[in-house]
């Protein structure tokens, strides 16, 4: 069973994000391009794109609009510069006033144009030719299939779901789910299709992570990290209709998900860091407020600067008081006593000289003569 990791910041509810990969030519034109529309059409409020140069690794576009409940929404989208050959990936984190409405115009639309055959909406995770709004079938190979899907139970960015085809469908049933889920979780969604007979085969491959996708069903994949305390048999559904009817199971059980308490995938809290303190696009009365805030910032960095001064010009003063008055009272002070001179070796008492003369005379005795 995965687990969620208790370190990583949590997704806030006010949060969408997604990563995806253009494959296109010119994506940074077909980007200005249609920003431009919105905002000519009154669908933005208004764009951005940053300054950059020449050899930046990235291009760096910023958009407000407002939802149809008066509520705005800034987003950043970053574009991979120099990319491969295959494409070039992009990075998109949108933040709402309000927790976000899954029924709001998806903010991958406020920025990529949102005709079907438009490039931009391939997964970038997984390293498989994955796309958000089409169906994707599982490999026939297993070892390729078993690649895929356990790629896909690693993804952070994208919410993945496994529909088994109890059978073949027609051509209604081949319709990708994409276009009946809520705007908001059109472009964050990937649908993977087993075959019929594919069944053992995708149910071996996802063991380690502890789902299983019943017969003629569907399940969520938990992604990485996974939500806390995430259930398997809590984002499965037993039947899924492939006959072009909607699958409100299904979406609600894909609404609860995306809906779940959720650590921020990998790199995200970066890109939400820049978006929320690195914000270019202002109106008037953020850029006076910005202002503002910058000035008190200034004057209370003078003000403890200044504090700080004037503590360390008393403390200084005071301690010169301190050894000022050290000094004098040393000063007041008596001179202690010299210190008192050794005395002489006293001299010897006409006693203690005649003893020793005798001494040297009874010594001397027992000395032969010399010739």
């Amino acid at each position: 069973m995965p687990t969620s990791s208790s370190v990583r910041p949590m997704t806030p509810p006010t949060v969408w994000l997604a990563r995806g990969r253009h494959v296109g030519p010119a994506a940074e034109d077909v980007l200005r391009r249609h920003v431009q529309q919105l905002k000519d059409s009154g669908v933005l409020r208004d764009w951005l794109e940053l300054p950059a140069a020449e050899d930046a690794q990235e291009r760096v576009f910023e958009a407000r609009w407002e939802t149809g409940e008066g509520v705005i929404v800034r987003a950043r989208l970053s574009l991979a510069h120099h990319g491969p050959a295959d494409g070039r990936e992009w990075l998109l984190a949108a933040e709402a006033e309000a927790a976000w409405d899954p029924r709001w115009p998806s903010p991958a639309t406020m920025f990529w144009p949102d005709d079907p055959d438009a490039p931009w909406d391939h997964e970038a995770e997984t390293g498989a030719e994955l796309r958000f709004r089409d169906v994707n079938p599982l490999p026939s190979d297993d070892k390729e299939l078993r690649r895929v899907l356990r790629g896909a139970a690693r993804s952070g960015w994208s919410v993945h779901v496994v529909v088994h085809e109890a059978m073949t469908p027609d051509a209604r049933g081949r319709l990708p789910l994409a276009r009946l889920l809520p705007p908001g979780l059109r472009h964050r969604v990937v649908e993977h299709r087993a075959a019929p007979h594919q069944l053992r085969a995708v149910n071996w491959a996802l063991r380690d992570s502890g789902v299983q996708v019943p017969r003629g069903g569907a399940v969520v994949l938990p992604g990485a990290p996974a939500p806390e305390g995430y259930d398997g048999d809590a984002f499965a559904v037993r039947s899924v209709f492939l006959d072009g009817s909607e699958p409100a199971e299904l979406i609600e059980t894909l609404s609860r998900f995306a809906a779940s308490a959720r650590p921020l995938p990998d790199g995200a809290e970066e890109v939400l860091a820049v978006l929320r303190e690195d914000w270019h696009l202002l109106t008037l009365e953020e850029e006076l407020a910005r202002e503002r805030a910058l000035v008190k910032m200034y004057a209370e960095a003078l003000e403890a600067m200044t504090r700080s001064r004037d503590l360390y010009r008393e403390a200084a003063e005071r301690a010169h008081e301190a050894l000022t008055a050290y000094r004098e009272s040393a000063a007041a002070l008596p001179e202690p006593p010299a210190p008192e001179q050794p005395r002489d070796t006293p001299t010897a008492s006409p006693l203690q000289q005649l003893t020793r003369t005798l001494e040297r005379l009874k010594g001397g005795k027992g000395r032969r003569p010399t010739d």
